[in-house]
């Protein structure tokens, strides 16, 4: 039985975000690449995160900290909050999710609503607003 996607999509992950990860087909829509990032959180997918980053925005200078992080929490679950636009045929939308997490024997919670554009054809993180 193949387990299932970390994304909460209850789908199992090989046949959900692994093949956007593994770029054996791109993301449909900004809800479905924000759902394939918060995956390669959980794997620590480091190269996975930077290539589905805006090319404007890409924090390539943080990426060992962004490894460090990612390898320190364990991730609890990812909660959809609401999407604007962001479809198949759009060039812009926006995911607002909650994504928990423990830290240090602590619960934490990254609320933020992500933007998310089309660039070269393809969906990608451009920027998210932190509550």
């Amino acid at each position: 039985m193949n387990k299932s996607c970390p994304c909460g999509s209850r789908q199992s992950y090989d046949q959900c975000c692994e093949l956007i990860i593994s770029a054996k087909k791109d993301a449909t829509t900004c809800l479905e690449l924000m759902r394939s990032r918060y995956v390669a959180f959980t794997l620590t997918n480091v190269d996975y995160l930077m290539l589905s980053h805006h090319s404007e925005t890409r924090p390539a200078k943080e990426r060992k900290s962004i490894q460090k992080w990612a390898e320190s929490v364990h991730w609890m679950g990812l909660v959809i909050l609401n999407t604007q636009s962001g479809e198949a045929s759009d060039d812009i939308g926006f995911v607002e999710f909650r994504a928990l997490y423990m830290e240090a024997g602590k619960m934490q919670e990254r609320h933020e609503k992500s933007l998310f554009k089309r660039e070269n054809q393809k969906w990608v993180y451009v920027s998210g607003e932190h509550f």
